[in-house]
């Protein structure tokens, strides 16, 4: 019988933990809508604090998820957007929203009934 621990756990663990920081997934949900300078981030992401934001931004990008591409212009213009692994990750994490969603509807529909 394989371990539970073998080569894929620490990586799925670590995938694990970086999308279940706050507001991770909603970054890239917005990034999946379009979401492209941080005023737009700001604005799709109700709630979000600038810090906390550009923490995120900064951790996607290091995850690769997220690419950051700086424009020179007057003022320079910073753009965010999915990478492929970034965009692989929400379409993957896309059947986890609609159970999400499903087992949310109205008083509990869709919950499986407790066995106790």
């Amino acid at each position: 019988m394989d371990s539970i621990h073998d080569d894929t756990c620490p990586s799925f663990e670590g995938t694990l933990e970086l999308i279940g920081r706050r507001w991770t997934g909603s970054i890239l949900q917005a990034a999946d809508r379009g979401a492209r300078r941080f005023g737009e981030y700001r604005a799709m992401i109700d709630g979000i604090s600038d810090r906390l934001l550009s923490q995120r931004l900064k951790e996607l990008e290091a995850a690769g998820l997220i690419e950051r591409t700086v424009i020179p212009t007057t003022p320079v213009q910073i753009r965010y957007h999915l990478a492929p692994d970034g965009q692989a990750l929400v379409d993957a994490l896309a059947p986890l929203a609609q159970w999400s969603m499903h087992r949310s509807g109205p008083r509990g529909a869709g919950r499986v009934p407790s066995s106790t």
